[in-house]
């Protein structure tokens, strides 16, 4: 089965009961992911998770950290700086933003075959990874 990539929104989802159907769709996903062991991570969507969740969507520090507990025992992106240099010449070819550079990088990085993310166009193809919005019917 190929890697699948998650941006921080899609793990955020799994906690935002303002918007039930989309949280659904999240928890799903995630979890046959982790099953089926080709689910991918980065330090950066790990550290962008923890801050949306007990920021923003107020779950409980402790709780916030045994789910990244469970998420980093599966395959998580670790950076080194010609990850960052990387990045910065996606960022000047697709004029997507560093911090989107870096998130497609990640997933480039770990051979995943698809990047679900709300925040880059549905159905295209960069750095060689296909991003999903997982939301759009």
């Amino acid at each position: 089965m190929p890697l699948i990539f998650f941006d921080s929104n899609i793990l955020a989802y799994m906690d935002d009961t303002s918007s039930p159907v989309k949280q659904r769709v999240a928890i799903d996903l995630v979890e046959e992911h982790l099953r089926n062991e080709t689910a991918v991570f980065s330090l950066q969507v790990l550290q962008e998770y923890f801050s949306v969740a007990t920021r923003k969507l107020r779950v409980p520090v402790e709780l916030a950290q045994q789910k990244i507990e469970i998420f980093a025992r599966h395959r998580v992106v670790c950076f080194e700086p010609r990850d960052i240099v990387s990045a910065i010449e996606l960022h000047r070819l697709t004029h997507i933003s560093f911090w989107d550079a870096l998130i497609v990088h990640a997933a480039r990085a770990a051979g995943a075959a698809v990047l679900y993310s709300e925040d880059l166009q549905h159905g295209g193809v960069l750095g060689g990874v296909r991003i999903v919005n997982p939301f759009l019917a």
